[in-house]
């Protein structure tokens, strides 16, 4: 099983232990391949659960090979019913878990693999996103609030100015986070205070809270008859009511939420047995029945495993709907000085040691693919910002800072909003898309110098995953604006992978070996630098200018019976401005009058 180990950063042990992942990948096509008669005699196989902010997807590896054998995804609507809102459907959630369940289970069917022979199942998700549910009927009492809602601003507001010195960072020896919008405690808090169905369910001890492995485990275990009630270590490091140190739910900091423990979820371990599948025998993923649920890790931290980044010093960074940097730091918390969060990576198995990791976390990065397909209409498909981006092969100095939902690490400023900068009549939509990755790259360059500042070991190159590492043009802008090697692995599902080998792995499952010397070679491309350092430097310059400009933008305003108080005397200065104005107004007609 592996522990955290410390071996310097490049060494030829570290690449030597950095897995021999997939040596020949066999061709994929709609998440099936070709059959052959070779294929039914695979051995165990381990599936994971990959349900992520923007789609849900089921994944089955090879547990001796790690090659991935087939997969199904389906993507999942968001709505945003206010300015600064993001919700989902927990039952849309679940069921786009039985679809890919049911889909992947045909595909396998057609390449005639037995079914039988998956040994277990992982699961990774969001982190953050927040559900309250009745464990007497399984209803969720409102959709999810996901992690990059904003509603809860004005308490977060509320709770930095009590804090002695108004200071974000008052919980951070506990929790390794800054009280934001960001984490699951402030949404329950907000749910609590808002949804009477919530409140009311709270008081008659029938609700329970879980973020979206939770809420999926306990479903997925049997739900309202015997489902299990529980979260891993990584999940619950996300919560701002989980102790990093004692691993376990704080009671100091429910008390501080004001929120009952009693509706919070079991911890465990990252790898063992939660519970076992239970599915209705008419769904095609009936056969899943029995299986156990074995692994269960916040998507980064599976992306971090999934990397094979099992040594101090090692990070990956993970490009989705954000943006996430992960380094290993082993089996201390390093606090950050930087603006970065201290965060569980793993805890793979009951009796091992917890293992730490220094995280820098960036709202926005798929997600601005989204908006400019969505919102503008400037791309019809994701595929086509690559094209239209590499057609100018510049930004024209127009620089876009997509701080939609506030700014993340390094800043926390949730006050920040979007800009665009930069503008000239010679700007067109092929700028704006370059701009808009370079926007994902510039916010990878601010986390990767924070937290070279925190190690004091600088990167000598980064490992990369996720839906945009596909990008090729993207990739090359990271390697140029960081002055370092990027390095992508040729088998890109490397978050469902790291659940994959946390359940397969488990203690009564055993099928998958985290063994340095079993872990398979993988095979990666790497983006070097074309760029000179000069050049580099004075875009990042620029951009830092930008970010300045959406610093302070937004700021919560007096809320009177509950709407937001509009009068103009709520602006002192503006009060007697127009105070004043009505004065004079009134002396000059009276002086009038007199004439």
């Amino acid at each position: 099983m592996v522990e955290c180990q410390s071996v310097p950063v490049g060494s030829q042990e570290q690449v030597r232990y950095r897995a021999r992942l997939v040596r020949r990948q066999t061709s994929l096509m709609n998440g099936t391949m070709a059959a052959s008669s070779s294929r039914i005699m695979l051995g165990p196989l381990v599936a994971a659960i990959d349900q992520g902010t923007s789609s849900t997807r089921f994944l089955v590896f090879n547990a001796k090979t790690a090659e991935l054998l087939s997969h199904h995804q389906v993507e999942i609507q968001q709505s945003f019913p206010k300015e600064g809102w993001v919700e989902e459907d927990p039952k849309e959630i679940l069921q786009s878990v039985y679809e890919c369940m049911d889909r992947t289970c045909e595909k396998l069917t057609q390449l005639n693999i037995d079914i039988s022979n998956i040994k277990a199942i992982g699961v990774t998700n969001q982190r953050e996103t927040t559900i309250v549910w009745d464990k007497e009927t399984g209803e969720p009492f409102y959709n999810a609030i996901v992690w990059l809602d904003l509603r809860t601003q004005s308490t977060v507001e509320r709770l930095i100015n009590r804090t002695p010195g108004r200071n974000k960072n008052h919980l951070k020896h506990k929790t390794g986070l800054p009280i934001s919008t960001y984490f699951s405690a402030v949404k329950l808090r907000w749910l609590m205070d808002n949804v009477e169905e919530v409140r009311r369910a709270i008081l008659s001890h029938r609700a329970l809270f879980g973020t979206v492995d939770s809420w999926l485990i306990w479903c997925l275990t049997g739900g309202e008859k015997s489902g299990v009630h529980c979260t891993d270590v990584t999940n619950a490091s996300r919560t701002m009511l989980f102790n990093i140190h004692s691993l376990d739910w704080d009671p100091d900091l429910c008390k501080y939420f004001d929120i009952p423990m009693e509706i919070l979820p079991k911890v465990r371990s990252s790898s063992e047995i939660y519970g076992l599948m239970k599915i209705s025998s008419s769904l095609k993923s009936g056969a899943l029945t029995g299986i156990p649920i074995s692994g269960c890790l916040g998507d980064q931290s599976a992306a971090l495993v999934g990397q094979m980044c099992f040594q101090d010093g090692q990070a990956k960074n993970t490009y989705g709907t954000g943006c996430f940097l992960l380094r290993n730091t082993g089996p201390k918390p390093v606090m950050s000085d930087h603006g970065l969060l201290t965060t569980v990576a793993y805890k793979l198995g009951r009796d091992k040691p917890a293992c730490y990791a220094l995280e820098g976390s960036v709202a926005i990065a798929g997600a601005v693919v989204r908006w400019l397909k969505d919102n503008l209409g400037i791309i019809q498909t994701s595929t086509e910002l690559e094209k239209l981006a590499a057609g100018v092969g510049t930004s024209y100095g127009c620089y876009f800072v997509p701080a939609f939902s506030g700014l993340y690490a390094p800043y926390w400023e949730p006050s920040a909003r979007g800009i665009i900068c930069g503008l000239t009549q010679f700007t067109n939509k092929s700028h704006l898309a370059f701009a808009a990755l370079e926007a994902v790259c510039f916010q990878t360059r601010e986390i990767l110098d924070a937290m070279n500042q925190d190690s004091g070991i600088p990167l000598s190159q980064l490992q990369v995953d996720g839906g945009m590492t596909s990008n090729k043009l993207l990739m090359q802008l990271q390697a140029d604006i960081l002055c370092i090697p990027v390095v992508k692995p040729s088998m890109p599902e490397t978050t469902a992978l790291g659940a994959a080998m946390a359940a397969g792995a488990a203690e009564g499952v055993s099928v998958w070996s985290l063994s340095p010397e079993d872990l398979s070679e993988v095979t990666s491309e790497k983006f070097e630098p074309q760029i000179n350092p000069e050049e580099s430097e004075f875009r990042y310059a620029r951009w830092k200018k930008a970010v300045q400009r959406a610093m302070n933008w937004e700021t919560t305003e007096p809320v009177v019976n509950g709407k937001a108080d509009a009068s103009i005397f709520s602006s002192v200065p503006l009060g007697f401005y127009v105070l004043g104005s009505m004065f004079m107004l009134i002396g000059a007609k009276y002086i009038a009058g007199h004439k």
